[in-house]
């Protein structure tokens, strides 16, 4: 659990620093020795140049990892004026629990489809996924409280996934990917938003996620050994 903890916290750190300009352009192509590559479906792929993915038939999935953008919880409840409908800590970690055990279902679901085999213990051909949802961004939560009006937004919301891959029995950084993504945007049309459907939007994000991953995957297989010019667009 240390580990996990420790990861995700590793990746929010780097992850805001890749946000802020780079102080060299160096420092974009690299990144705990792995190498940026072309990447259509993510935000940013890096890979450990040489890495051969073609052993693996086997995952481990740990569990997501779910951090709200910052000032979420104070945002929320700024125009509240009832007590009753007021998000707590209790409803955000409840989310944060709900978001991470969907995602996880999602994905070893996939994975299973695509031939992977779900594991839970290291070996030679197991890779270890540990993927973290940041800066999540929920419009409109809503706590089903009686009389409470309707709440209509043109998104449900949006997050950034940040994805580490390792080789299970020897811990070896492969690969890391971040992606940002809102939600479906209905542009100038309001819909109704609450928790039925900020699930459902959530949801099918984290499925578009999920297919990119296995795809990816799936693309490093036929690409390996990775050179400097893989590309890792999960196509």
């Amino acid at each position: 659990m240390l580990f996990k903890s420790m990861t995700a916290l590793a990746l929010a750190a780097v992850l805001a620093t890749m946000m802020a300009p780079p102080a060299t352009a160096a420092d974009e192509e690299t990144w705990d020795g792995l190498t940026q590559v072309k990447a259509k479906n993510v935000d940013a792929a890096y890979l450990l140049p040489g890495a051969d993915f073609r052993p693996y038939g086997k995952v481990i999935i740990d569990p997501p990892q779910v951090s709200f953008r910052k000032n979420w919880l104070r945002d929320q409840n700024r125009s509240v004026s009832s007590v009753s409908a007021r998000i707590t800590s209790s409803d955000m970690e409840e989310i944060q629990s709900a978001m991470s055990e969907g995602f996880e279902e999602i994905l070893a679901a996939d994975f299973a489809k695509a031939g992977w085999d779900i594991v839970i213990e290291p070996g030679p051909d197991v890779l270890r996924l540990t993927p973290v949802l940041l800066n999540v961004d929920i419009a409109a939560p809503d706590k089903m409280t009686a009389g409470r009006s309707r709440t209509y937004t043109v998104q449900a919301g949006e997050a950034t996934l940040a994805l580490e891959v390792r080789d299970a029995e020897t811990n070896m950084l492969l690969g890391r990917a971040v992606d940002r993504r809102k939600t479906t945007d209905y542009g100038n049309t309001l819909m109704i938003t609450n928790r039925v459907t900020n699930r459902a939007e959530f949801e099918r994000l984290m499925k578009r996620w999920s297919s990119i991953l296995v795809g990816g995957l799936a693309g490093l297989k036929d690409a390996s050994p990775v050179g400097l010019r893989a590309d890792g667009d999960g196509r």
